[in-house]
């Protein structure tokens, strides 16, 4: 059965259920479509030392024979391959930016134990998206699995180097954020038996050789277990933290944090087991990288999506710094990263990208920025996170519906061509926002559609509760009609 790459190949990333579709065979033909289409040309006609990649894998048990028929696929076109094994995703990415090469990361992140996937990198971690190359490498994977274009017949030319790198990734971390002058602080961490209980002992810990912090750590799920025997390893989804909640008022700890599977995103929750927002962070993070610049003399910008609270850009433009707006999606952030030299920028779905860390996105240094701001003052985090959250947000709402356009339709039509006109701001970035925020009451929402199922995503922002789920409610019934079903929070 024919096998088609657009179902597995996604805007930004492979992502499918294993073994069907994404089999060793489709490993291998990806493999060589990104050795041709990525890694080759890079290089072009220069003389010297030969091509090569970076390729690590997360803790599902599928990953080592995936990597094996991917690296097959690479060195058949004569590009080395560095296997860095286990890692996190900003472990590879680490590793990419550390080696100046390419990098493939096997990963589903978030998703159930039958899937996995691959993140797919330029040398210096710069990212490979359906604008970048990544339309390419499925054209051509899609041209070998159809017979259309041969693949490379020799037994294969690259070489293959084993390497390990998670003490350099953890010293490169810690040399970023100094955490061993602040007070000490008792903080839970949940990694959802992925990878953060690989990277946090080495981080955070002692593991990597490194010095002890003033960090008393209560390790939760930290075995690597690709079936997630105690929940999803996606905390953006509220039922995820419920054990984190529970587990940091048990213990009267400091702050809790929530890794996902593959490590690249962290949550916080405050010592009273409540969720900090993912703005919140941004904000708190951003501030600190905006003093940073700010102290040697630099002008900061920061990058932010359109679903972050207009706290946000609100904050940090006080605070002195360029703030712009993007795109939903990793590699809208990273390419705006690099256009601005942004020293940060940061998503709703916990996303945090730093210039110090090859523009590409970390959950590791933002947890370590948060325990800096937590530990270098005596407040509670509850008491800091109020600072950066004054405004009531629903949170992504996912509605499925029969004809998509119409309901956007159906929308544009009540708050902007009948009520709206005159009074609203409207702009199609991504989707649909309308803003309410000079006004009074003060609200905004953005709806915008699914890249790969009938689903429209509704995140609704506004200055109290009453009004937030009044146009939230108001909306909904718009989008959803009789027989539509809702689905809950998801991750971008």
């Amino acid at each position: 059965m024919r096998i088609d790459l657009h179902a597995l190949i996604k805007a930004y990333d492979v992502r499918g259920t294993v073994p069907e579709p994404f089999s060793p065979d489709v490993a291998r033909a990806i493999g060589t479509a990104f050795a041709r289409e990525v890694v080759l040309p890079a290089v072009g006609d220069s003389t010297g030392s030969r091509p090569g990649i970076v390729v690590g894998h997360d803790m599902r048990d599928s990953g080592p024979e995936l990597v094996e028929a991917f690296t097959a696929g690479v060195v058949a076109l004569g590009v080395d391959v560095t296997r860095i094994g286990l890692c996190s995703t900003d472990g590879l990415y680490h590793a990419s930016g550390a080696l100046d090469l390419p990098g493939a990361m096997f990963t589903a992140s978030h998703n159930p134990a039958e899937y996995n996937g691959i993140k797919l990198c330029r040398a210096g971690a710069r990212p490979v998206g359906e604008d970048s190359g990544l339309t390419q490498v499925r054209a051509t994977a899609q041209a070998i699995l159809d017979g259309a274009a041969q693949p490379p017949s020799s037994a294969g030319t690259g070489e293959v180097h084993d390497k390990e790198t998670l003490a350099e990734y953890a010293t490169f971390l810690r040399d970023l954020v100094d955490l061993s002058a602040i007070r000490p602080l008792k903080v839970v961490v949940d990694a959802g038996n992925g990878m953060g209980g690989h990277t946090v002992p080495a981080v955070l810990g002692t593991a990597a050789g490194l010095p002890e912090l003033p960090l008393q750590i209560v390790p939760m799920y930290f075995d690597l277990d690709g079936t997630f025997p105690n929940h999803e390893a996606n905390p953006l989804e509220p039922e995820n933290l419920l054990d984190l909640q529970a587990a940091v008022i048990a213990h009267g700890a400091d702050i809790g944090l929530a890794f996902d599977g593959d490590a690249d995103r962290c949550f916080v929750v405050d010592e009273k087991g409540v969720a900090v927002s993912p703005s919140a962070i941004t904000t708190l993070v951003g501030l600190r990288e905006v003093e940073k610049e700010k102290a040697a003399g630099r002008e900061a910008t920061v990058i932010h999506n359109l679903i972050t609270s207009r706290a946000v850009p609100d904050l940090l433009s006080a605070a002195g710094a360029t703030t712009v707006r993007t795109r939903v999606g990793h590699s809208f952030i990273k390419a705006h990263m690099a256009r601005h030299d942004a020293v940060f920028g940061g998503e709703h779905s916990a996303h945090y990208y730093f210039r110090d860390f090859f523009f590409a996105d970390t959950g590791m240094l933002a947890a370590m920025h948060v325990l800096a701001a937590l530990g270098e003052q005596s407040n509670p985090l509850s008491a800091l996170g109020e600072m950066y959250e004054p405004y009531v947000a629903s949170g992504e709402i996912n509605s499925r519906v029969a004809d998509v356009p119409a309901a956007r339709a159906r929308v544009y039509e009540a708050y902007v061509t009948q009520e709206g006109a005159g009074q609203v701001e409207v702009d199609e970035l991504d989707g649909l926002t309308v803003s309410h925020w000079d006004g009074h009451p003060q609200w905004w929402f953005n709806l915008r559609a699914s890249n790969t199922e009938p689903l429209l995503r509704l995140n609704v922002e506004a200055a109290d509760h009453d009004m937030m789920e009044k146009v939230r409610d108001d909306v909904l019934l718009l989008v959803r009609g009789p027989a539509a079903s809702s689905e809950g929070e998801e991750t971008s």
